[in-house]
């Protein structure tokens, strides 16, 4: 009889997870967390802190929903605890590190008197969520790691403060985890050592990204069988790039439909650009679409746009592609490692609506078969990066 394995149990700590009251925010980390768990090798409790603010209500925008998250709830089995923290304005930038572990720390005290005396602690986002986490750790006497996910460690090193603090954060985790090789190679570069630094890529639910009947997905979402549709996925802000896609539509053949999905502050804008550029009729705002309903838009569109300033390891071009959808991304960081066979897509060579428009003709002269796009993004399955993981957890636990 084979002895049963001790579970690792591991404390996720970080601001990027999801609640009840915004269920997508940062649903790349509970699903890697998700397939951790699958394995039953781990035991994890997670705290994910919000920012305080006094008033819950639509009026209020993303503060409204801080205020609305609940203290504690369960999602898909997990434990998860949101304290708040102080973010003022202005100085947040430099102060949120330090609020984060002053927040946090009595509950994760608390949590261990209680019985989860956690093996190691599992930091999301590098500032200022993995500088958190090393002060608590610290406090608890307790090993942790951080994984990098984009915009912590491609943006905010600019700053010389939060710079110094990822650098001396760094130093002190037992290792820190890219979602690409570009993120680790910018860590790398500003002065962390490589020996501690590894790359553990995202990969994509294969279950839930299935290719459907496009002409069936159409019919489904009231969407015209006829014509060529585009769609661009992501939050409405500037870095998501909904505004190139836009750019690119009087580039494009006359039947080409472009839908936008997702919600934000820019919404209003895109929709006076569209009409500026009298493409209005040719854009459908769908809003955010919760991720059960994602593949029946990425079976119905002809191609997926990620027009991104920024992104570290982008989870829409591996959902559509597992829907047998080929993608136009721009050239940025991991994105070459995803995009990396014209079974895939096509890169785009240039961040503008004629780099779009060009990137659409490539891809349309020689359009893959939904079969081998699927198949390209079977090559990237969460099992690699779960046992990656599991390794690293152990090799953490038995070094401390």
């Amino acid at each position: 009889m084979v002895p049963q394995q001790t579970p690792i149990r591991i404390l996720l700590f970080s601001t990027l997870f999801p609640s009840a009251v915004r269920p997508i925010h940062g649903i790349f980390v509970e699903t890697r967390l998700r397939e951790l768990v699958k394995t039953g090798l781990v035991a994890t409790k997670v705290v994910a802190p919000v920012p305080w603010f006094p008033w819950a209500g639509e009026r209020f925008g993303e503060y409204g929903l801080f205020a609305a998250t609940p203290r504690f709830e369960q999602r898909n089995g997990l434990y998860v605890y949101h304290p708040r923290y102080f973010l003022p304005p202005k100085v947040g930038m430099n102060v949120a590190p330090h609020t984060l572990a002053m927040a946090a720390l009595p509950l994760i005290k608390k949590l261990i008197k209680d019985g989860f005396d956690f093996d190691l602690i599992d930091a999301h986002y590098y500032y200022p969520d993995g500088v958190a986490a090393d002060i608590i750790a610290k406090k608890l006497g307790k090993p942790f790691l951080v994984t990098a996910r984009g915009t912590d460690l491609n943006l905010i090193p600019q700053y010389t403060y939060p710079r110094k603090l990822i650098l001396q954060t760094a130093a002190a985790a037992s290792a820190s985890i890219g979602v690409c090789q570009a993120l680790m190679d910018s860590l790398r570069d500003l002065g962390a050592d490589p020996a501690k630094l590894h790359t553990l890529r995202n990969g994509v639910d294969l279950q839930r990204f299935v290719p459907e009947p496009r002409e069936a997905a159409r019919q489904k979402l009231g969407l015209p069988v006829d014509a060529k549709l585009l769609l661009s996925v992501g939050h409405l802000v500037e870095r998501k790039g909904h505004h190139i896609a836009i750019d690119a539509l009087p580039l494009l053949p006359p039947d080409v439909r472009l839908l936008i999905a997702g919600g934000g502050p820019e919404k209003a804008a895109l929709q006076k650009q569209a009409d500026k550029l009298g493409v209005a009729q040719r854009v459908q705002f769908v809003g955010v679409v919760p991720q059960t309903d994602l593949k029946w838009w990425y079976s119905a569109v002809d191609a997926l746009a990620l027009c991104s300033s920024r992104e570290g390891w982008a989870n829409v071009l591996l959902e559509a592609m597992a829907c047998g959808t080929p993608v136009i991304a721009t050239n940025i960081w991991g994105t070459p490692e995803v995009v990396s066979t014209p079974d895939a897509g096509v890169l785009m060579p240039a961040r503008s609506g004629q780099g779009l428009a060009q990137a659409w003709e490539q891809l349309f002269a020689q359009y893959p078969s939904r079969a081998s796009t699927r198949a390209h993004a079977e090559t990237f399955s969460w099992d690699e990066t779960t046992q990656g993981q599991l390794r690293l957890f152990r090799q953490v636990i038995s070094g401390s």
